[in-house]
């Protein structure tokens, strides 16, 4: 089991800047990578950005040269600075962990955290 824990969320004007954290424990090892998802009202979740185990990244087009995703190993740590932010970003951000297992894949989800972006 992975536990994830998500803070950082919350209210910002555009053009301003939020940076989320989200700590996992619990079965770190079996972890491949770890990204942010996000889903507004009445939308599908999508994917953010993304960190692979071996450091490799991929963003989203919509926020690619203003969010980057990062992570501090030491403390199992994952992070997203979101830059000049906009109102279309305005939704719930939820981090995921891809873990693998012996003979199985799992999905880990945080409970999420708002992030609103007034004009």
């Amino acid at each position: 089991q992975v536990q994830l824990v998500e803070s950082g969320g919350g209210l910002v004007q555009a053009g301003g800047s939020l940076r989320l954290s989200c700590a996992a424990s619990g079965s770190i090892f079996s972890i491949n990578a770890m990204g942010w998802y996000r889903q507004a009202p009445g939308k599908q979740r999508e994917l953010v950005a993304a960190i692979t185990s071996g450091g490799s990244t991929n963003y989203a087009d919509s926020v690619k040269g203003r969010f980057t995703i990062s992570r501090d190993n030491a403390k199992n740590t994952v992070y997203l600075q979101m830059n000049s932010l906009k109102p279309e970003d305005t939704a719930v951000y939820y981090c995921n962990a891809e873990s693998s297992y012996s003979d199985y894949d799992v999905d880990y989800w945080g409970q999420g955290t708002q992030v609103t972006v007034s004009s």
